[in-house]
């Protein structure tokens, strides 16, 4: 009996197990949400291997053939016709963004006047006028002959008419305005400079505080053409190089957003300063010219002999005057510079976009560009809207169909007004401050996406290098199946890094060169800057030299910067590829150690160049010292707890608060008072600096002046600016520690 009552329950038993077994193997057990799937998802390969074969090169020919076909300078109908054309092509139902706008801003802008062309003038003492400048560059093709070409100036300018003896200036530095009032009085002269060394606007500022009365600023044909100076067959339409009448336009503005309401947005109802209490525009008149006209004045200048280091490509000796030689055809004669400028208030306009997010709609990742140039601007910049058009019309069409939808919501920017100093982008920045703070991963920034074609050219926040890296690794170089677009930027321009051996040089975000400056200077959020450029070992060229001229057209893009856009095509992919990443992945692809290894090469490099005058001065770097060991610390403690952590099964809020932690890094280094007297600067680690010393700015700036004056207050400065350094690298160490 007791056998069989067993063996029932021992049967009994066993088909409940089978039945437990069947179902639980029979019956899905995930009875998770469908959201924790999605949130736990990371970056899609296959999809940016999709999005890298949609970017069509002929898309991005059409796109800048629209693009420059007018001229299109801020506010003008150019101008309005494109913001039209962005408008369109954003709300296209197919391949358009899930939502665009207008955003217009009142800022105050400088024009030439267009009845009373900008020149100078050598006049006779008998007030006879022996030559007048040109009033616009030579046409060789019919974009050049267009009604709406502005007549080159120097936005910001005053007007006036000054008169004097010429003296030639080097590049404008203060230090070659000392060189000069050694031997020559300056008051009341002309100075002709050229560009490169100083700022544009500094040229004239620091011309001002020697008594200088107007300057003219030329580019030489050694600075940007390799000597190259005939149009008969060397320069343009011959070549890349520029034309002898060409002329470089720009903003002669020493800081960036609207100069009437710094830190607020130009708004309808924005207080606005007096004109008359805007700093850092020239107090003097000011105008750009061709090298041709340069080459009639410098040639014929007196007195002694300028420096072997201020010589250019001219075929004649330059001098340093005052005035011309009394062999000259201008003997005795005067220089007098006819500048008829003027100030407006303007509506300008930013065309916004945007995809949002399907997870983290909270959090954005910006990708921007200016729309606005000073002629055609084949190149600047629409060489860079070219390529934000292109992806945006992959990345819409994805959305349109179905198929993606980002993890956190990308914003796209097309602002205007960059030229005359960033407005677009910083009137944007002051006016979401608080949003744009706390919210935002990072500021991609394209403007002028090819300024040649042989490598690949970045810059940026040094957290933003591996994602950087990852893209140039899974794109192919124009031309090549097999050479990655890593491999080939390799090639041109490599360092030496203690944690990867040689890889590509990242350049650093430190000026205020295009619209990244009011998301890295300002606001602290981790930016980068994507171009293509040229072989640095085969031109001296410091730009492109059709720059800010009436030559930068489509068909001088066409013919010798890009022919076939295939650069263009490869910096589309590589930057919608990072864009991808940033708006995809799981965790920010960011690595706060590359942060701390560039902290490093900045201790290392204050440290050679200050520790033995600081100490006789009773200052000490080992505060310093501890204060960036501390930070290495921290970033390997957050990469660690990344890399040891399999983040798709961690919960949402553990990755927020890492991904938090990741984003703030480059905030942590703001210090709104450590440089009062720089407009919007306020990261510690790329603020401008003035200094030759590679380290950190504000201690490399306080040094260099404490070390020429030797005033006791100065060295008090230097302790000031190693306090601002320690308690932020401090700071930033402290937000990638543990929590509590």
């Amino acid at each position: 009996m007791w056998k069989k009552i067993l063996l029932f329950g021992v049967s009994g038993a066993a088909l409940l197990t089978v039945g437990i077994l069947v179902g639980h193997f029979g019956i899905s057990q995930d009875l998770s949400p469908a959201w924790v799937n999605e949130v736990s998802q990371d970056v899609d390969e296959a999809l940016i291997e999709q999005f890298i074969k949609e970017v069509d090169n002929k898309n991005i020919e059409q796109n800048l053939k629209t693009l420059a076909s007018d001229p299109h300078m801020a506010t003008t109908p150019g101008d309005e016709k494109l913001v039209k054309f962005m408008l369109d092509r954003w709300k296209d139902p197919n391949t358009g963004l899930d939502e665009t706008w207008r955003q217009t801003y009142k800022v105050f802008l400088s024009f030439p006047d267009m009845n009373k062309p900008n020149c100078f003038t050598v006049v006779s003492p008998t007030d006879t006028i022996q030559y007048t400048s040109r009033l616009k560059e030579k046409a060789y093709t019919e974009d050049q002959n267009d009604p709406e070409v502005v007549q080159p100036y120097a936005a910001y300018a005053p007007a006036g008419h000054p008169k004097g003896k010429l003296v030639y200036a080097n590049q404008g530095k203060v230090s070659d305005y000392e060189f000069l009032n050694k031997t020559i009085d300056l008051t009341g002269t002309i100075a002709i400079v050229r560009y490169g060394g100083a700022g544009r606007a500094d040229k004239a500022i620091n011309g001002a505080r020697f008594g200088v009365a107007g300057v003219l600023v030329y580019t030489d044909p050694a600075d940007i053409n390799d000597g190259k100076m005939s149009d008969a067959n060397e320069t343009y339409p011959h070549s890349w190089y520029l034309p002898p009448s060409g002329a470089e336009r720009g903003s002669f503005n020493g800081y960036f957003g609207d100069l009437l309401t710094p830190y607020y947005a130009a708004k309808e109802h924005t207080y606005r300063m007096p004109v008359s209490d805007i700093t850092g525009i020239p107090p003097i008149a000011t105008q750009p010219i061709g090298f041709e006209d340069a080459y009639a004045l410098i040639c014929k200048l007196d007195g002694d002999e300028a420096p072997a280091v201020w010589q250019g490509s001219f075929n004649c000796t330059y001098k340093l005057g005052p005035g011309f030689s009394n062999t000259s055809a201008f003997a005795n004669s005067d220089v007098q510079v006819n500048v008829y400028n003027k100030g407006e208030m303007k509506d300008s306009a930013n065309v916004m976009g945007v995809i949002r997010g399907s997870v983290e709609p909270d959090r954005y990742v910006i990708y921007g560009n200016h729309r606005d140039s000073w002629v055609h601007g084949a190149i600047d910049p629409s060489s860079g809207t070219a390529v934000m058009l292109e992806i945006t019309r992959v990345l819409g069409k994805m959305v349109k169909e179905g198929k993606w939808r980002p993890r956190r919501s990308i914003i796209f920017g097309s602002w205007g007004a960059e030229e005359f100093g960033l407005i677009g982008s910083t009137e944007y920045a002051e006016e979401y401050y608080s949003k744009l703070r706390d919210r935002t991963i990072a500021y991609i920034n394209v403007d002028i996406s090819v300024f040649a074609n042989a490598t690949l050219r970045a810059q940026g926040s040094p957290a933003a290098q591996s994602v950087i890296f990852t893209a140039a690794k899974q794109v192919k170089t124009p031309g090549s199946q097999t050479t990655s677009v890593y491999d080939n930027w390799i090639r041109y321009s490599n360092r030496s890094s203690p944690s990867y051996g040689i890889i590509p040089s990242l350049g650093y975000l430190t000026g205020a060169g295009s619209d990244y400056a009011a998301f890295m200077h300002y606001l602290g959020i981790t930016s980068m800057d994507i171009a293509y450029t040229y072989d640095r070992s085969k031109t001296k060229a410091r730009i492109y030299p059709a720059y800010h001229t009436a030559y930068d057209t489509f068909d001088y893009t066409s013919k010798y910067i890009d022919p076939g856009f295939t650069s263009h095509q490869t910096v589309a992919r590589t930057a919608g590829n990072v864009l991808l990443r940033l708006a995809d992945s799981l965790v920010i692809p960011f690595n706060p150690s590359d942060y701390a290894e560039t902290v490093e090469q900045y201790y290392s490099t204050a440290a050679e160049s200050f520790t033995d005058k600081m100490s006789t001065m009773g200052i000490s770097l080992e505060p310093l010292n501890a204060a960036v060991k501390r930070f290495r610390e921290a970033t390997s403690f957050l990469n660690q707890q990344i890399h040891n952590s399999d983040m798709a099964k961690e919960t949402p809020l553990k990755i927020r608060r890492i991904n938090d932690q990741l984003m703030f890094l480059d905030r942590a280094f703001l210090d709104p008072m450590a440089f009062p007297d720089k407009y919007h600067y306020r990261h510690v680690i790329w603020t401008s600096r003035s200094s030759g010393v590679a380290t950190f700015p504000g201690l490399a700036d306080a040094f260099a002046k404490a070390d020429n004056s030797g005033l006791k207050s100065d060295w008090e400065q230097v302790e000031k600016h190693l306090t601002i350094v320690i308690q932020a690298l401090e700071g930033a160490a402290s937000t990638l520690e543990a929590v509590i």
